[in-house]
């Protein structure tokens, strides 16, 4: 083995003297690179021999640190990250469809969250300060509310305000107001509303107890019917029997010649005569035997027939017209003229106790009747009807005196401006408020907004934060960006970091290039090796 290695070298021995120079100017090239690197970093700190600094010592990037992050913050905050680039790059499409994105995805979050009460989205630790500042709002707003009602600005739009309205309403009419359908529906209204009344319990035993009253009064009452009814009335009942009288007496004459009335008058006159001779007593039969009883029976048509035609015309003759008339007008005088309680003196209690309740249970009767109802509301109708016509000033003008819309109009506001900037009022605004904010703010759950939100408002909403968004980061971002002077911060944050952090961070960037850089060294060493041969050889 010894030999093989012997004559091998003895063998290519000739070629070393060809291969080492280049191989060495390889190696040189390659080894100074690669220091030349090192020393970009290395050593950390100066080296001293006998009190000497040693050139080069420390490395280049440690002994010009400051000046590598000063360069390095004004080229940030100059060049690579200032308010314009900031500003052109919000306006950029893909980050508006991001921040449009996320602005969507935390606004939809939020609006599907089961809120609580308003309070419960203020932190804790604010919370009371918030009830506070809530206390103090609403103070404000009561004070606030008052001080404009007491205002003459106030005054004067209060009373604008109802003398334009006022005119407005008082110069229409009812027929304005009432379309069919709304006329239809007041009409139903008011009569189921008249129908309950009337059949309620009050009402009934309201009419009982009146017709007591007045029943109770009436029988009692030691006045005559003359002094009771009208003079009038009395009048025309007594004038009206007279002009009755001839028409019934004619139509009594009339009935004379009835086949009816004459069979009853043959049969009345029958029963008389045997009523008259049983009264006879035993002389009736010794009448009976001179008399035959059956043919005087027979003869009585006969006499009706030649009476009747005396009588119907006895009844005809004014004489005997005005004779009854004024027998009637006589026996009249004197029953008017009696007491009204005369009548009721001979008939018993129980007739009377039951002539009371029979007036009494048809007059309830009566009044909860159906008619009654029917009889009401055609009045009601009656009278709409008479008005809708007229404008509801002409109305009032008939029915108020001289003046009386306008002392109306201010009467009207001056009880409002009264009730309004009264204590009473004041305090219950406040109580009001109170109870509100508390629902409001402190007791009511929000719930789902989302669920109280239409998708038309919602696709608003979200474009509407969305334009906000964008104007403000536009508006306040870059002066932000110079305000935070970038600069400054780049150039701290290089000193603040340790020199083999430094190096790290470089080496992590340009290790492919440095092991490119040592390569062409040893390359470059390799070629001046090969030259150097070449010149020796041909020297």
């Amino acid at each position: 083995m010894p030999d093989v290695s012997f004559e091998t070298i003895r063998t290519y021995g000739h070629l070393l003297p060809l291969i080492l120079p280049p191989l060495l100017g390889a190696l040189i090239g390659y080894v100074t690179n690669y220091v030349a690197i090192r020393m970009l970093f290395r050593p950390l700190r100066a080296w001293h021999i006998f009190g000497l600094r040693v050139p080069l010592t420390p490395g280049i990037i440690p002994s010009k640190r400051h000046e590598l992050a000063e360069k390095m913050g004004d080229m940030v905050g100059s060049h690579l990250l200032t308010s314009e680039d900031v500003g052109r790059a919000l306006e950029k499409d893909h980050f508006r469809l991001e921040l449009k994105g996320a602005m969507n995805d935390k606004l939809r979050l939020f609006l599907d969250r089961d809120l609580g009460p308003v309070v419960s989205l203020v932190p804790g630790e604010f919370r009371e300060r918030f009830r506070d500042l809530i206390e103090v709002l609403r103070w404000k707003a009561v004070r606030a509310v008052f001080e404009y009602l007491d205002s003459p600005a106030f005054e004067k739009r209060l009373r604008d305000y109802l003398d334009r309205k006022g005119s407005e309403l008082l110069s229409r009419d009812l027929e304005s107001f009432l379309t069919p359908e709304r006329y239809q529906s007041m009409r139903t209204h008011l009569d189921s509303r008249v129908a309950t009344f009337l059949h309620s319990q009050g009402v009934g035993k309201a009419v009982a107890s009146f017709v007591d009253n007045k029943t109770e009064q009436f029988l009692t009452s030691q006045k005559s019917l003359r002094e009771v009814l009208p003079a009038g009335l009395v009048e025309v009942i007594l004038t009206q029997l007279e002009k009755e009288v001839p028409p019934l007496l004619e139509k009594f004459g009339g009935m004379l010649y009835d086949p009816v009335f004459r069979a009853r008058l043959v049969e009345k006159g029958r029963e008389g005569i045997e009523k008259f001779l049983d009264s006879l007593g035993g002389l009736s039969a010794i009448l009976a035997g001179f008399f035959d009883m059956e043919k005087i029976y027979g003869r009585i048509p006969e006499f009706l027939d030649k009476a009747g035609e005396e009588i119907a015309r006895w009844l005809r003759e004014e004489k005997t017209q005005a004779q009854v008339a004024s027998m009637l007008r006589e026996r009249l005088d004197a029953l008017l003229d009696r007491p009204i309680a005369s009548y009721l003196e001979n008939v018993p209690y129980d007739k009377v106790a039951g002539l009371r309740r029979f007036v009494r249970q048809r007059v309830v009767e009566m009044v909860q009747s159906r008619r009654a109802t029917e009889s009401l509301v055609a009045f009601a109708e009656r009278g709409v009807d008479r008005l809708k016509d007229r404008s509801f000033a002409s109305i009032l003008e008939k029915v108020l005196p001289e003046g009386g819309i306008d002392r109306t109009r201010n009467a009207l506001a001056e009880r409002l401006l009264q009730a309004l900037r009264s204590p009473e009022a004041r305090k219950a605004l406040e109580q009001i408020l109170a109870e509100k904010f508390d629902d409001w703010l402190f007791q009511r759950p929000l719930g789902k907004l989302s669920a109280r939100l239409p998708a038309d408002v919602r696709e608003e909403l979200e474009e509407g934060l969305f334009r906000q968004l964008v104007e403000l980061l536009k508006k306040e971002v870059p002066p932000l960006v110079e305000t935070l002077n970038v600069r400054r911060i780049v150039e701290e944050k290089v000193n603040s970091l340790d020199i083999l952090q430094v190096e790290g961070l470089l080496m992590g960037i340009m290790k492919e290039q440095f092991k490119y850089i040592n390569l062409f060294g040893a390359l470059l060493g390799f070629f001046i090796g090969l030259l150097n041969l070449l010149v020796l050889r041909l020297g």
